[in-house]
């Protein structure tokens, strides 16, 4: 989220089509629905909002976009403002006054790290930047040699370094630089919950292509959220959603490039320097949409041998896991609620969470 992306516009306008097409045939023609597009930490943003007249919901959407340029200017990791200002102090082994518009994430990202055992871990800037998946312009490229890598991964960088002592922000390793890439978008989503919720609207979706958070319902009906086949552009599941729940899904398809045959995506591992394997795609769904975010890409790291433990760590209830051989791993209750849109061979539930 934080470093730029190319606008993924072709996937996530089909994913809000269809979502308006999933849980449009349930809602009651008397409660008004507001639809608004923005563009916003490099993807397509949608907001719904179910019950409120025009000139509410269009205040309200001018306030969300607002706040959105705003966290992303101060999250970005690779352009000029105050996420730059602490990488660049890292780097130079200074102490800075930890800005007010990161201080909050940074903290929610440490205690997230630490729950996931540093699977999720913010401070390996520097190994997105090594793969390039930083740039905008992502297209086939050599991948970094194996002495690059293993140069960076001996000074083992990691959000773990970084101190903060009275508000002010230190770290002595200067191989960290932090990129809230895995974090950043739930996070922007919880905040624009609530100010939402500040507004007066208990009935809404903000969904950031594809990742998001629903409040309420639809004219009483569940929200039903598309997930997506690993595969391809197919709908493998659908996710009913009620109440105040985040959906969120890390997947290899989302981000990637091929080199001489040879494939690689964006979700790396602290661990090795290199893209986590044995993983296809993750959905978590949480309560809130920050450790949401945060989980699915520690999940889909831990893989299908350890996600059940790092679930369980992080607090997470429920699970679908797909691994790089079609086999669909996930919890009983996740087993209970999800609706799925095509034949499945090879399930394995775990024990509950």
């Amino acid at each position: 989220m934080n470093h730029p992306r190319p606008y993924r516009f072709h996937l996530a306008i089909i994913l809000g089509m269809l979502s308006v097409i999933l849980l449009g045939g349930s809602c009651s023609r008397q409660l008004p629905s507001q639809y608004f597009r923005m563009i916003t930490f490099g993807t397509v943003m949608e907001l719904e909002i179910i019950g409120v007249d025009r000139n509410k919901a269009q205040a309200a959407y001018q306030t969300l976009q607002q706040d959105f340029q705003f966290m992303h200017k101060a999250w970005h990791a690779w352009d000029p403002g105050p996420l730059g200002r602490i990488d660049q102090a890292i780097a130079d082994g200074r102490t800075i006054a930890a800005p007010p518009s990161v201080l909050p994430l940074l903290r929610v990202s440490q205690k997230l790290a630490r729950k996931s055992d540093y699977l999720f871990d913010p401070g390996i800037g520097r190994l997105v930047e090594l793969w390039g998946f930083h740039d905008s312009d992502l297209g086939p490229h050599a991948p970094p040699s194996d002495e690059e890598i293993e140069v960076l991964i001996a000074r083992h960088p990691s959000i773990r370094d970084v101190r903060i002592e009275d508000f002010h922000l230190s770290c002595g390793n200067p191989a960290v630089k932090l990129d809230f890439g895995a974090i950043g978008k739930g996070y922007g989503i919880d905040r624009a919950i609530e100010r939402l919720r500040e507004m007066g609207i208990t009935d809404a979706i903000v969904n950031a292509g594809g990742d998001l958070r629903a409040i309420g319902s639809r004219a009483g009906n569940p929200w039903r959220i598309a997930i997506r086949d690993p595969d391809g552009g197919s709908i493998f599941a659908l996710l009913p959603v009620i109440g105040n729940e985040a959906v969120f899904t890390s997947g290899n398809y989302e981000r990637n490039f091929t080199w001489k045959g040879k494939f690689y995506h964006h979700i790396i591992d602290p661990r090795t320097g290199r893209p986590a394997i044995g993983t296809a795609s993750v959905t978590v769904l949480h309560p809130d949409a920050t450790t949401a975010d945060a989980a699915a890409t520690a999940l889909f790291i831990a893989g299908p041998d350890n996600w059940y433990r790092v679930a369980r760590q992080m607090g997470i209830k429920y699970v679908l896991l797909i691994d790089t051989e079609g086999k669909v791993h996930m919890n009983p209750a996740m087993r209970k609620r999800i609706e799925l849109q095509k034949p499945v061979q090879d399930i394995h539930v775990s024990k509950p969470l």
